[in-house]
């Protein structure tokens, strides 16, 4: 099994946070490939000036695409073969999220970062269907505006 990591600092301009969420990093199955894949690992955090602010971070599933920066999956192990999955960054219209989809959702303060690693077995799984699959996202519901960062890992 080949190991990929993404992140919202390949491609596009990082979105500020609002009061609304904002998908950070998306990762879908595609049309040519319809490959499934695991999340076995994220990690995420601030950038912006540091301030006494929440987030609320959530991850949640995703059906069909908006318009997000095309990112290109990094292979952790340079002799894999390219990603089937697809990767999107920086969402600037958000694509279409289940309702009641939540599968991590934590309230963190601005100055902290957090790191989720999937126990055995508990990995979060994109289907081999195309469009479905993850959005990563932040809000900021106590006025924090400057920007996050979100890199995840996956297996196909």
């Amino acid at each position: 099994m080949a190991r990929y990591a993404v992140s919202n600092t390949l491609g596009g301009t990082q979105q500020a946070i609002s009061t609304a969420y904002k998908s950070l990093v998306i990762l879908t199955a595609a049309t040519a490939t319809l490959t499934s894949a695991k999340v076995f690992e994220f990690g995420l955090g601030t950038n912006g000036t540091p301030a006494e602010n929440a987030l609320e971070w959530i991850v949640e599933r995703q059906t069909a695409a908006g318009t997000a920066t095309a990112i290109t999956p990094n292979a952790l192990n340079s002799v894999n073969r390219a990603a089937g999955t697809v990767g999107a960054a920086n969402a600037t219209a958000e694509g279409t999220i289940t309702a009641n989809s939540a599968l991590f959702y934590k309230g963190i303060h601005q100055r902290a970062s957090y790191r989720w690693v999937a126990s055995p077995d508990s990995e979060l799984i994109i289907p081999a269907t195309n469009l479905a699959g993850f959005a990563f996202r932040a809000k900021s519901p106590t006025g924090y505006v400057g920007t996050a960062t979100l890199d995840a890992k996956f297996e196909e």
